[in-house]
């Protein structure tokens, strides 16, 4: 072997020496704690998957941990002894509480700009940003999944009642006479009925004619709110929700997805419920159906102006070095593309949360193949602008418990044995306990 050829081989065996003792960067793990089973959570791993592909230094690990209400608390618990993860899944109604809680959190507008990614939060829908948003706009949390209520009909049956059910009906009145007809002309024992009742009923009857909920701006300016809803607009839609009982043309189903499962087994001729519930009425109904937006009443208020938003938004909790942070961020940045969030909408009928991702969407033709899919954006986006005072959102102390007293309420009512002014009256009284004994625990 001449000279030459042996230093050549001997550099290359040096080359590789160095290369094999030369240690493997180390990956950043993420801890991201959820609350999505089931295809919802197959969606999501697929999220996840995707980014830890397309990068090599940070891997983000989505773990579920069971409810919202679970979720919620492990994940708290686990921040309490050090142990928490990096990101929290947290549902709408904890929102307050996790805004409250200053020392457990990391504000995303904070994460986003202390590791330099560029970050519009202008490109989400206003009033999905607002809703996490503390009084500077500065975003508290990533908004994720996101749904509003919308009104679905079964087209078979209003058309076997005479009723075209393409026709939007705008009026809680113009759904009652089409009720009626159901009624009278089809076998079906159950007109409309609804999922989530104080969520739909109640919280977005008002904020769909931008009438007040709670005192201090719907809780958003401070924790001593007082709740205000027992509303003449609120007794005159409890009371019209009490007359279609006597009459047969509304039936309460629970408090959660029961009218939904009713609704998708042909039980029913409308119902009332997230618009996140398009794509299981999608895969499990065997008639055909149509979205509408939410009814609303035409001589209040100049209604209407912008239903709420629900779901669960994306929150950090404190305690991480910089470089972990760091690949927070890049998660965000990356959920936030709309080439991430229109596929996401696509699959599991939660609202594309930026405007890109609608458009996105729009171009494809996705909505001209699944009508009605894009009602819930509409209504999100209804007017110019950003949400009005009271069709922002509401954010109270204690939420969770606050919709259980007005459903318990609202069950006395609609089972004929409270008057709606004093099941009103009732649930506003024993809710503003549950919001001093919140501004206390966090004064």
């Amino acid at each position: 072997m001449t000279t030459r050829r042996f230093l050549l081989s001997a550099l290359a065996a040096a080359a590789l020496a160095l290369g094999a003792s030369a240690p493997a960067r180390a990956v950043t793990e993420i801890q991201f704690w959820h609350a999505m089973d089931g295809a919802l959570g197959a969606q999501l791993d697929r999220i996840v998957q995707r980014f830890n592909d397309v990068q090599k230094d940070y891997r983000v690990s989505a773990v579920y941990k069971g409810s919202y209400d679970e979720t919620l608390a492990a994940g708290l618990a686990a921040r309490l002894a050090g142990k928490g993860p990096h990101i929290l899944q947290v549902y709408d109604v904890g929102t307050a509480n996790m805004a409250a809680s200053k020392g457990a959190i990391r504000p995303v507008y904070q994460v986003m700009r202390e590791a330099g990614e560029k970050f519009d939060s202008g490109a989400f829908v206003p009033a999905v940003a607002s809703f996490y948003s503390d009084s500077k706009g500065n975003l508290l949390a990533l908004p994720f999944n996101t749904s509003t209520p919308v009104l679905y009909v079964n087209r078979d049956a209003f058309g076997a009642a005479g009723v075209d059910a393409r026709k939007p009906v705008k009026t809680w009145y113009e759904l009652q006479e089409a009720l009626l007809e159901v009624r009278e002309k089809t076998p079906l024992a159950c007109g409309l009925t609804t999922t989530w009742p104080s969520w739909v009923m109640l919280e977005n009857t008002l904020a769909w004619h931008n009438e007040e909920f709670a005192t201090r701006n719907n809780g958003y300016d401070g924790l001593d709110a007082q709740l205000v809803f027992n509303t003449r607009l609120a007794m005159r839609h409890l009371s019209l929700m009490t007359a279609w009982t006597k009459a047969k043309i509304f039936t309460y189903s629970g408090r959660r997805e029961e009218g939904e499962r009713r609704f998708a087994r042909g039980e029913c001729a409308a119902l009332t419920a997230s618009s996140a519930s398009y794509a299981n009425i999608e895969q499990g109904a065997k008639f055909h159906f149509a979205v509408l937006p939410l009814p609303y009443y035409d001589d209040v208020n100049n209604a209407p102006y912008n239903t709420l938003m629900g779901g669960a938004g994306l929150w950090v909790l404190n305690g991480r070095s910089a470089g972990d942070y760091k690949g927070v961020a890049k998660f965000f940045s990356f959920i936030s593309q709309p080439e991430v969030q229109a596929p996401w909408h696509q699959a599991t009928g939660y609202l594309p949360i930026t405007r890109a991702a609608y458009e996105l969407t729009k171009a494809s033709g996705f909505y001209q193949k699944h009508p009605g899919a894009d009602v819930g954006i509409q209504q999100m986006t209804n007017g110019s602008g950003p949400p009005k005072a009271y069709s922002r959102g509401i954010r109270l102390g204690n939420q969770l418990l606050i919709r259980a007293v007005v459903d318990e309420e609202l069950e006395q009512t609609w089972s004929l044995q409270k008057p709606p002014k004093q099941a009103l009256d009732d649930a506003v009284r024993r809710g503003n306990e549950l919001l001093r004994r919140f501004e206390r625990a966090h004064k």
